[in-house]
């Protein structure tokens, strides 16, 4: 057995019982190897990580593995743990309303004073430096007079262990969606490695996600010091890995995306073991073509396009029943968009308000290979 598994409490409960999150660490035997830190599901109905999870510490039993790598799957009890009848809700903290994947902080750190103290370490004692006063931030903001929201005392404790790592994966899904990871501009290079058609590519600002909050202050730190003269490349890697659709399992595809995890892991040298990443085309857009479509009125919708599939212009999105409305032109509205765009995720339910989010899509789509 190559693992040693803790638990992390992250919560009680009102009637007094802790919550905890199960930790599993597998112990690389290179301490100058890369050390990576995944979770899954801190969306209550997003499960698809933990079988990724699974089968993914499977195969690491089988491998030489020389970083450490620190795994949590179901990081978030109380969401999982939030039903109403057979659906998980589990996106929103039920107390503050607010999503559990918005709750983690942005540090605020004084760049030049920062550099001013520490402008003579070398780049590896300034690495050390910088990651060290990220976790202090994380456990500084643990330590709240006041009190905390069940929400940020949960993000604060697993972005403490994050901030420890050199590569952090944040394992999800979409309400109906195909896989698409999120990718950091300056490391756009590593999309290559997963086995994920799709990738957005996203610019240096917090929006309050995990991976935000990871690469955000390295890049930030890496600007800050091109000012200065100073050459440092970010060194630290972060992504959202999106794994298909909410309230399901796929054992098979979650061996695919385990592969293509320990692709990247292998490129990395986590594992000594030589991996090649799976043969496929890989697309992507810049976050700022990546759109929301809002249902335009309410009632009963038919999806029609494909996820993960080219629509083109003028082409049905999809069609609106209104029974209110039989007997007219309006009982049923075909939606289409004036541009070609790639569908990536839609709405859960076929039963949507108006305004509601309805699909989100990828325009201005390239090709990863021209890029990298």
């Amino acid at each position: 057995m190559k693992y040693r598994q803790t638990r992390l409490q992250v919560g009680e409960l009102a009637t007094g019982q802790a919550l905890n999150v199960p930790i599993f660490d597998f112990d690389g035997r290179d301490k100058t190897a890369p050390n990576v830190f995944i979770q899954a599901n801190v969306h209550g109905a997003e499960v698809q990580g933990n079988a990724v999870i699974f089968q993914l510490m499977s195969l690491l039993e089988t491998y030489d593995i020389l970083g450490d790598i620190r795994i949590l799957p179901l990081a978030n009890p109380l969401g999982i743990n939030q039903k109403s009848g057979e659906f998980t809700l589990g996106r929103f903290d039920p107390i503050t309303g607010m999503n559990w994947n918005r709750e983690y902080q942005a540090p605020v750190i004084e760049l030049a004073q920062w550099f001013e103290r520490h402008q003579a370490l070398d780049d590896a004692a300034l690495i050390k430096a910088y990651r060290q006063e990220l976790v202090n931030i994380c456990l500084q903001g643990l330590d709240n007079e006041w009190g905390l929201s069940t929400g940020k005392r949960l993000a604060l404790n697993l972005q403490a262990l994050a901030h420890e790592a050199d590569i952090v994966l944040d394992l999800h899904t979409g309400p109906k969606s195909c896989k698409h990871l999120y990718c950091p501009e300056y490391d756009i290079k590593a999309a290559r490695y997963f086995s994920i058609p799709y990738t957005l590519v996203i610019p240096n600002e917090f929006g309050g996600a995990m991976d935000e909050s990871i690469f955000c202050p390295w890049w930030q730190l890496s600007d800050f010091l091109k000012c200065q003269g100073r050459n440092l490349d970010v060194p630290i890697s972060a992504f959202t890995l999106e794994l298909g659709s909410q309230e399901h399992i796929d054992l098979a595809e979650a061996l695919n995306d385990a592969k293509g995890i320990l692709a990247y892991l292998s490129h990395r040298g986590v594992i000594k073991e030589k991996l090649t990443p799976q043969v496929m085309p890989r697309y992507a857009c810049y976050l700022k073509h990546y759109k929301k479509y809002h249902a335009p009125l309410s009632g009963l919708v038919e999806y029609k396009a494909p996820l993960g599939k080219v629509l083109p212009e003028g082409q049905v999105l999809a069609n609106i029943l209104r029974l209110d409305l039989y007997g007219t032109e309006q009982v049923l509205t075909p939606l289409t968009l004036n541009q070609t765009c790639v569908p990536i995720l839609h709405f859960a339910s076929a039963s949507v308000h108006q305004g509601t989010e309805l699909y989100k899509v990828m325009t201005q789509v390239f090709e990863l290979s021209f890029l990298i």
